[in-house]
């Protein structure tokens, strides 16, 4: 069953197998063709919420979203039983030290987004179980031809962990809506496009987002896979995207940063005390959108003031406790790879000469862990996060010893990128401490030290990079969200193949969005309904209840590890040399690998049984 409804052209071929004599009988099956079977995936199988169809019109155009109810997401999600056993209700503090001096940050649960949300909450409502929102968005090609595209929206909550939510095994991101892709050909005005393009956004996430306005301010019971209720207040907390996204979210001007109030001309200058202690302006915003149907022309002037478009409605106008500017993540593919890294990399080949680069790289030595360019790393084209990532890895090999243009000394050189790609491995770490941020801070520090090397060389004229000005608000947002592999879109990448290219393809290409959401709805029912056959099997093999055991992250979870040669020295080894203190003096090896076949054929006896 699932290889039919994973199939792209499978209603021909089902039918066709099942046409043959003896199969549907021999197999015992309740359905005679691909008809019969759509009728069953679609009526008896349970599932996570369904798509509808939300229309609207804007210029004279109407437009679709397709979308789910965002709440009864949250409450699948909720009571998953695959995700039950990760879920984290309460917030939590994790030291290094007995005097608590030294903090862990991992987790969103550990950040201080989470505990200043809960006072406020608990102000309101005490007791109440906060579930963080995570919002991601991107544009992505579904055919390298005829320009087709889709704007899947995706979500999570913050109280799975992220070790598990990266899993695609465990479904922990959910396809929350498609979003409009219309290019509104018939808008010429360059200013005029861009404002209608934004205002359409908006005014779609406003409509998908509406049920967090009333469940995040009152509330609204959820009860897990165990049946145990709880209180909880969906509350808008992050957004995932690349720097497009984040624009057209927080409704900034394009070149400006989208966290602090530095402006395209001021992204170059570097000042870790004010860059600290300044998020954008919110609450005059807010303030001006309450009185805008009185004093439009106030907010117009507010609006260019504070360097924001003067959007009429933005999505997070009246979502509780919502702060657009301090939910902006970081985003280790585009921000640092694609961002900071490309750049490094770009002003490295303009120095050296793309020739010199080349045949550095030719002549690398073999290695087991590194990727060797061949052809040299300037002739690569369309280069991805991954490509950058394996650059980094050799970069400051390559220029070592290199020679600068004009005998300049290439101390700060090298000290420059030594300190991008030390803040680049630093801002990857999965669990940071106090201290660890501030070797974060001290590396970027570092770099703008000594970054003025490119100036003196010729390659740049300023900074004012957003991406790289970025790199300055980790810190601050690692300790108000947790780690950087919280957020990466690196994951939500990946969700576009399954939640997207796949649904297209199975599609005949016309009203392709209702076939979309119905075969991904069918994959879903799929997919739940195998988990709770495996589910099944296991509660039939199982003589004894499983003890439950809280789950720890990896990062955290203290195990003791054996390291074994790949390689053994010696071949053909007889007992007697093993037990011998001659040979190997392992004395007690007969009863260990005895105790092992035993467990190994009897995995529910007792440690009393088996003595």
């Amino acid at each position: 069953m699932i290889w039919t409804t994973y199939t792209r052209h499978f209603q021909g071929t089902v039918t066709e197998l099942l046409s043959i004599e003896g199969v549907v009988d021999r197999l015992g099956l309740a359905f005679k063709n691909s008809v019969e079977l759509n009728k069953i995936i679609d009526n008896k199988l349970p599932s996570r919420p369904l798509f509808k169809k939300s229309s609207f019109t804007l210029g004279g155009e109407v437009f679709d979203v397709y979308m789910r109810d965002i709440v009864e997401c949250v409450k699948a999600m909720f009571r998953d039983p695959e995700l039950a056993p990760y879920l984290k209700y309460s917030l939590e503090k994790h030291y290094t030290d007995e005097s608590c001096t030294i903090q862990l940050y991992h987790d969103m649960h550990t950040g201080d987004w989470w505990w200043e949300t809960q006072d406020k909450l608990n102000e309101k409502k005490a007791g109440a179980t906060i579930i963080p929102i995570i919002l991601s968005s991107d544009k992505t090609q579904l055919t390298l031809f005829c320009n087709k595209s889709a704007y899947p929206l995706y979500m999570t909550i913050g109280n799975i962990p992220k070790e598990i939510r990266r899993r695609p095994s465990y479904r922990a991101y959910v396809l929350l809506a498609y979003l409009p892709t219309s290019r509104f050909s018939h808008i010429t005005n360059q200013a005029s496009h861009r404002r209608c393009g934004l205002n359409v956004y908006h005014s779609c996430m406003s409509t998908i987002l509406v049920p967090l306005v009333k469940e995040g301010t009152k509330g609204t019971l959820m009860a897990n896979s165990s049946g145990v209720a709880y209180q909880t207040h969906p509350l808008y907390a992050c957004f995932i995207g690349d720097y497009p996204e984040q624009v057209q979210g927080a409704c900034t001007i394009t070149g400006d940063c989208v966290g602090c109030p530095a402006s395209r001309n001021e992204l170059g200058e570097f000042n870790i005390d004010s860059v600290n202690n300044s998020w954008r302006p919110l609450t005059p915003i807010l303030v001006a959108l309450k009185n805008i149907e009185k004093d439009p022309i106030g907010y117009r002037e507010l609006a260019k003031e504070l360097r924001v478009k003067p959007i009429p409605e933005p999505f997070w106008k009246n979502l509780l406790y919502a702060n657009i500017y301090q939910s902006i993540t970081p985003d280790v593919l585009h921000q640092l790879y694609q961002g900071f890294a490309k750049h490094l990399i770009s002003w490295v080949t303009v120095t050296c000469g793309s020739a010199e680069i080349n045949a550095r790289c030719c002549r690398l030595p073999p290695n087991h862990n590194v990727h060797l360019f061949l052809k040299g790393i300037t002739t690569l084209s369309r280069v991805s996060g991954k490509e950058h990532a394996q650059m980094c890895q050799i970069l400051l090999g390559l220029v070592i010893d290199i020679q600068l243009p004009n005998n300049v000394s290439n101390n700060p050189f090298l000290k420059a990128i030594r300190a991008v790609l030390n803040f680049l491995y630093l801002a990857q770490y999965p669990v940071h401490t106090s201290e660890t941020l501030q070797l974060l801070e001290d590396a970027l520090s570092k770099f703008h030290k000594h970054k003025h090397i490119f100036v003196t060389l010729g390659v740049r004229k300023d900074f004012n990079i957003p991406k790289l000005h970025f790199a300055s608000h980790y810190v601050r947002c690692i300790k108000l969200m947790g780690t950087t592999d919280n957020f990466n879109t690196e994951y939500t990448e990946r969700l576009h193949i399954d939640l997207a290219k796949d649904a297209y393809h199975a599609t005949n290409h016309k009203d392709k969005y209702t076939q979309m959401t119905r075969w991904l709805e069918q994959k879903e029912k799929i997919s739940c309904h195998n988990q709770y056959v495996k589910w099944q099997e296991q509660q039939a093999l199982r003589s004894i209840p499983a003890q439950e055991v809280e789950w720890l992250a990896p990062e955290l979870n203290q195990r003791r590890f054996f390291r074994v040669a790949k390689k053994p020295l010696s071949r053909n080894v007889s007992l007697k040399f093993i037990r011998s203190p001659s040979g190997h003096g392992a004395v007690h090896f007969l009863p260990a690998l005895s105790q092992f076949i035993v467990l190994l054929n009897n995995p529910s006896l007792t440690h009393h049984q088996l003595d």
